[in-house]
């Protein structure tokens, strides 16, 4: 796994170079900046990017637009984007564009190691990872004919650990139910907010994003 990383902190930066490089992943550069991210991805093909929301100049959305051109550069790369804080905006924009091997995580979430290098290797894995409280603020947002109305108190449930990215069987052990019950509750999900057969992990995410778009 070939990764890049992009974030001004320089403490950061380097911390997370040395967490990842002592897991035996290999670090080929880091940047500071936008520009000299996408410098980086161009040079060394990386597999997976760590990139930051918010760097300069503006320190607005320069990380998440620089994140989007680093995909459209080299298909298939991976993405995890760091936050410090909920971006609702931010993170509907970057979902609405493809989940696959994507992750979005708030920065304290680095802190607790074995969560984030299990959302790292899923993110590479080609599936999602996006921060549970990222995904509680998204789906407590009010919106006027929200679909979610719908859905029972364990549906939702279901749905928050869906948009997390985790499988079946992770959610069924989360919850203490079984499989069976779990497919049974993804199912009604998928007709209580008119979301016609399609790709399975597309179509997990897009129960979120559904929502989001308020369609």
């Amino acid at each position: 796994m070939r990764i890049v990383i992009a974030e001004d902190d320089p403490l950061l930066r380097e911390g997370l170079a040395l967490l990842l490089r002592a897991e035996d992943l290999d670090v080929v550069a880091t940047a500071s900046d936008a520009a000299g991210f996408l410098d980086a991805v161009d040079e060394h093909a990386p597999d997976v990017a760590i990139v930051d929301v918010r760097m300069p100049p503006t320190h607005t959305d320069e990380g998440i637009v620089a994140a989007v051109e680093a995909r459209r550069r080299r298909p298939g790369l991976a993405v995890l984007v760091l936050s410090a804080y909920v971006e609702q905006a931010f993170a509907t924009d970057l979902l609405a564009r493809g989940t696959a091997r994507l992750g979005y995580l708030l920065k304290e979430r680095v802190g607790r190691v074995e969560e984030f290098l299990t959302a790292l290797h899923r993110v590479a894995g080609g599936g999602t990872a996006i921060d549970p409280e990222v995904v509680a603020q998204l789906l407590t947002r009010s919106r006027p004919d929200n679909r979610l109305e719908r859905l029972s108190p364990r549906e939702r449930d279901v749905l928050a650990l869906m948009a997390e990215g985790l499988g079946n069987s992770a959610i069924a052990e989360r919850l203490f139910v079984t499989d069976g019950a779990v497919h049974k509750h993804i199912r009604n999900i998928f007709a209580k907010l008119d979301l016609a057969p399609a790709d399975g992990t597309d179509r997990r995410v897009a129960a979120v994003l559904r929502y989001l778009d308020g369609t």
